[in-house]
């Protein structure tokens, strides 16, 4: 199985799917990650197809007139829309890894692994796009360079300026997932990550339209990663020596996504209050109180009592360590930020 690949959009087929087989209670064999490179794909296939994702407009109205068009053309004649995508363009998702992170492994892809996909690539094309794709493999070296560069400059006009956006809601989905493993377990989180996914023998099935499979995650784990670009459905990657990866829409992707982070925390003030939004807001990572007051620019016992109403909400919990108190949002916190995006 191709890595990246088996996008789903449309009606997946009900006998195809492919199983990630876990080991029985093993909490630890599920972990989340991020992938900025997975959403610039998927950024690149939205703008060239964008009456087919309307939850994008937004976003896309604000990006459309800024993109370098060099830069576009090229990413989009490596990206495609077949729903291949080369191992080289991303990285194994984690839950640190930042913008600059991936864009340093891409100019340090190995080239023979990048010859290879790039012959993958001619197969599955015809016409000017083979041809170019052909040349690229032909010349890897400079043909990670072009790409490298062409990732940084979309990157810096279509998803940085709306990343801090992007990333809230990606993390507001792992963080309400990882707390459903908690309380419900692996099935009860795996039952409600997307219409594609269900639960059953110690398995994570993904109903897909073309590709079965059985995939041992047994020792190595699955990784689950949400995504706010590719919001159409389920991508499965599965072929070693990658890490066994499920591509999932994030949940409260709205047509508003992409609004600026003022006018975010101007309707959350609205509803709770200035102070008690901005504290929201920032509750995604463990804070302690005082780190609390000094970021809301609030005395120590103004903080506390903010943090009291918004516990007492069931929008903040907070937990002791030693002689700190520290502060995170609830799940029902997770999702009042997610309705606010």
């Amino acid at each position: 199985m191709d890595r990246n690949s088996s996008p789903i959009e449309g009606v997946e087929h009900p006998d195809h799917r492919v199983e990630f087989h876990l080991s029985p209670g093993d909490v630890e064999a599920v972990r989340f990650g991020i992938s900025p490179g997975h959403e610039l794909a998927h950024a690149v296939r939205v703008l060239r197809r964008p009456a087919a994702h309307p939850l994008q407009w937004g976003w896309l109205r604000a990006v459309r007139e800024q993109l370098p068009r060099r830069d576009f053309a090229l990413l989009s004649t490596v990206i495609g829309d077949d729903g291949y995508l080369p191992d080289f363009l991303t990285t194994t998702p984690l839950w640190d890894l930042t913008p600059e992170a991936e864009l340093d492994e891409l100019r340090a892809a190995p080239l023979d692994p990048m010859r290879v996909d790039f012959g993958k690539m001619v197969q599955r094309s015809t016409g000017a796009r083979r041809q170019a794709l052909r040349e690229m493999q032909d010349h890897p070296e400079r043909a990670r360079d072009m790409i490298a560069d062409g990732w940084a400059a979309v990157w810096e006009a279509a998803l940085a300026p709306v990343w801090p956006q992007l990333e809230r809601l990606l993390r507001a989905d792992i963080a309400v997932r990882a707390r459903t493993i908690t309380t419900a377990g692996i099935a009860g989180m795996a039952g409600d990550l997307h219409r594609q996914v269900t639960w059953g023998a110690g398995a994570v099935r993904v109903s897909l339209r073309r590709h079965s499979e059985q995939v041992d995650c047994r020792g190595g784990g699955l990784v689950l990663v949400p995504s706010v670009m590719s919001s159409w459905g389920c991508m499965v990657l599965t072929e070693p020596p990658a890490q066994p990866t499920l591509f999932y829409p994030a949940r409260g992707v709205t047509a508003g996504w992409a609004r600026d982070a003022a006018d975010i925390e101007d309707a959350l003030g609205a509803l709770l209050g200035p102070a008690r939004a901005a504290i929201l807001l920032q509750a995604g990572a463990a804070r302690t109180t005082t780190q609390v007051a000094h970021d809301a620019g609030l005395a120590i016992s103004t903080a506390s009592h903010h943090l009291s109403v918004l516990r007492d909400a069931g929008l903040v919990t907070s937990e002791r360590d030693g002689a700190r108190m520290h502060h995170l949002r609830t799940p029902l916190g997770e999702a009042l930020v997610g309705a606010a995006l």
